[in-house]
């Protein structure tokens, strides 16, 4: 299938090229000390990961430990409310820890182990990528530090006590607007003081080569899943797929299984308030070409060019760029990257749970709005949304500031 003169028989074999680049995104902007860590993580990837023993460890991990292959469900009663239409769920909820996270922490950590390496350090927005870190980090003897913004410490403190029992160090970041920006500004600080000894193992798919293509490569262990178990339910493919992106982490796993189908695929930012500055993060329908992080992508600016203030209702979502992959997919037109705002995914979040006993993360109830919101007006068809993860750690954030509808 090609699309755009790219031919995606291919495509996994091509992107990214060996600098890391996606067309013109991605690469790796870094100081040259970190450019000498981050190529040896390069090179103990091409090595390590495609050996026998490395996917075999993997693969029983996954099956043994995080309880792989999570299930496609059927949202029946959810389906009917909306017209004819029928919608079904990858549950990544299911994934131990919560949340498709795990997919990649659990290889980055063995990566790591095989590395020699003693920590890792992370950040986390919305909790979970810390959580997975620090279950990965229990699980194979490793020390973990996890940095984390003041405001998002407070709105998920559940995932703050999880990671503390894990054994994981849980630091406080107060600067700027206290989120997933500046948790991601100072975890880079503390890797770039001791990378000899330890790995920073990045949430999602950003940041400088190799990380965007390994966490990736990771998680696309979801989409292989979700095509075959569709196809073995239905006995063909869903008319349309959908997840929420903020870095897009559990997007391009979930992507990456359908690229070279004909099916259509879409791409569900955060709105949040409104469409002014600082109200929303949705850096690929509003952004424009920038680097930050160590990677060239489409980011939210500000007036001097630096990264915006972004805000959304998910912590995990609220960042002022997105993956370079998602740049170059929005660009080819290959993935439509729309918007959905704060109410609509707050309504659907209720509506998962009294119609399907099912209460998902802020983050994942953005692609279910959005899924919602296509169903009443396709007619008929089918759409597979990646149920990223469980809202456990929302609900009293839920409660407080909306209520029980």
């Amino acid at each position: 299938m090609k699309f755009n003169n790219v031919d995606f028989d291919t495509y996994f074999k091509n992107y990214p090229d060996k600098d890391g680049y996606f067309g013109k995104y991605g690469g790796s902007y870094i100081s040259e000390d970190l450019k000498k860590a981050m190529d040896e993580i390069t090179e103990a990837y091409f090595t390590i990961c495609k050996s026998g023993k490395f996917i075999s460890e993997l693969r029983r991990i996954r099956k043994e430990f995080q309880g792989r292959p999570t299930p496609v469900s059927h949202l029946e009663r959810l389906s009917s409310s909306l017209g004819n239409v029928q919608i079904y769920a990858k549950r990544e909820d299911l994934n131990h820890t919560g949340a498709h996270k795990l997919n990649h922490c659990m290889g980055e950590v063995l990566l790591a182990k095989y590395m020699g390496k003693k920590k890792v350090i992370a950040e986390t927005g919305a909790g979970q990528h810390g959580v997975a870190m620090a279950t990965a980090a229990a699980y194979f003897g490793l020390e973990c530090d996890v940095y984390m913004g003041a405001v998002d410490i407070k709105k998920q403190a559940p995932n703050v006590a999880r990671m503390k029992i894990l054994g994981a160090n849980v630091i406080e970041v107060t600067d700027g607007l206290q989120t997933l920006k500046e948790a991601v500004d100072a975890a880079f600080t503390a890797y770039a003081k001791d990378y000899k000894n330890s790995i920073y193992c990045i949430g999602s798919v950003v940041g400088p080569h190799p990380f965007p293509m390994m966490v990736r490569d990771f998680q696309s262990v979801v989409g292989i899943e979700a095509r075959e178990q569709f196809k073995e339910m239905t006995g063909e493919l869903p008319d349309a797929i959908v997840a929420c992106v903020g870095g897009g982490s559990n997007a391009a796993g979930f992507f990456s299984g359908f690229l070279n189908d004909p099916v259509d695929i879409y791409g569900v930012e955060p709105l949040g308030r409104g469409t002014a500055m600082g109200d929303h993060a949705a850096s690929l329908k509003y952004g424009t070409e920038g680097v930050m992080h160590g990677f060239n992508s489409i980011m939210l600016k500000d007036e001097k060019g630096e990264p915006a203030p972004v805000y959304s209702v998910a912590s995990g979502l609220d960042y002022p760029s997105s993956g370079p992959e998602h740049a170059f997919l929005h660009d080819l037109g290959r993935v439509t990257y729309d918007v959905i705002g704060d109410e609509d995914t707050i309504d659907a979040f209720f509506a998962l749970a009294r119609m399907e006993g099912i209460i998902p993360a802020i983050e994942s109830a953005h692609a279910i709005a959005y899924a919602m919101k296509m169903a009443k007006t396709m007619g008929k068809g089918s759409i597979l949304v990646n149920l990223s993860g469980r809202g456990d750690k929302d609900m009293d954030f839920i409660i407080e500031n909306y209520g029980i509808r």
